[in-house]
């Protein structure tokens, strides 16, 4: 038994677009901050003898392209369904994420191979008005990944939140390069590399970040299914529907900011083909215009199985 085919009206497009338009927002906001301090910490790096925050600075370079990757992901992710993309682009946004993963991940060897070399080579120990300019980038990175880490979170966006998370690990380099000088100048002679051994010390919680980021882009893209409680709340909206009697199947997977849902629901089995098409109907109209992003909703129809019925011969219905 078909289910409805038209797309029901939904709120899940409107907010759709003002979900892409807040994340871009917050992108652009990043990628100001990322680029005023990897001038600072460039040329602070330069001038003060450090390559801890030269490294740093390099970073915060990579995070000027990764913002740009996460907001060319978030467009794309918003742009409407089409013949082409009939259930939108939202892989876009996890894309994009990866794809910012993978640069955490380059930055961090980057880094190791840089500060390697810095240990294993005699150096001067950096100045002293480098640690001032530490303290406000940690300051304004650290404050970045909070604003970041909110939005990402409260919009469902992986992107947002990888992006997020480059931030934190930009923070952190720039932490253990604080620290790293400050042993260097206070150690004195001998002491001269604790900045670069500070980088490394960054580098591997940069790559433990990295891969969970990788890990969380992939299951994304590879349709797995969301969690529990989100689930748990499409099987209540979808049995609140009267005439509804159970739900069957249910698959749901991620889209960018969206969810794709499968459903099969149980309604009384001497119904009418008319019938179960309106349940049908109403089910799919339920869930997209529930709060939860629903962007598309197939629904399929089975009888409600009955006591004395074999369970291999219900709850199995054609695909629609």
């Amino acid at each position: 038994m078909s289910s409805h085919q038209t797309r029901a009206p939904s709120r899940t497009a409107e907010q759709l677009r003002a979900a892409v338009s807040e994340g871009m927002r917050a992108t652009v906001i990043g990628l100001l901050v990322s680029t005023i301090l990897a001038v600072a910490k460039l040329g602070a790096g330069i001038l003060g003898n450090s390559f801890a925050l030269v490294a740093d600075g390099v970073e915060s370079t990579l995070d000027i392209f990764s913002a740009v990757l996460v907001w060319g992901g978030l467009r794309a992710s918003g742009a409407p369904p089409s013949d082409a993309f009939p259930y939108g682009r939202g892989k876009a946004e996890q894309l994009a994420g990866l794809a910012v993963a993978t640069l955490l991940l380059a930055a961090a060897a980057g880094i190791a191979w840089g500060a390697v070399h810095e240990i294993v080579v005699p150096h001067e120990a950096p100045a002293l008005f480098t640690l001032p300019v530490l303290a406000v980038v940690v300051i304004g990175k650290e404050a970045t990944y909070r604003i970041l880490r909110a939005k990402g979170s409260r919009l469902g966006s992986q992107a947002l939140s990888t992006d997020a998370w480059h931030h934190r690990s930009d923070a952190l380099t720039s932490l253990a390069a604080f620290i790293g000088i400050s042993i260097a100048l206070i150690g004195g002679e001998g002491f001269e590399s604790a900045d670069d051994w500070a980088a490394l010390v960054a580098c591997t919680v940069i790559v433990w970040n990295a891969l969970g980021l990788l890990r969380s882009a992939a299951r994304d893209i590879l349709d797995v299914s969301v969690d529990a409680e989100t689930r748990a709340r499409i099987r209540s909206l979808a049995v609140g529907v009267q005439g509804v009697r159970g739900v069957d199947v249910l698959r749901v997977r991620r889209s960018g900011l969206v969810l794709i849902v499968d459903i099969h629901v149980e309604v009384d089995g001497d119904l009418t083909v008319r019938d179960g098409h309106a349940i049908a109907h109403l089910v799919k109209d339920h869930l997209l215009g529930s709060e939860l992003p629903v962007l598309d909703a197939l629904v399929h129809v089975e009888p409600a199985r009955s006591p004395e019925a074999p369970s291999s011969l219900s709850g199995r219905g054609d695909a629609v």
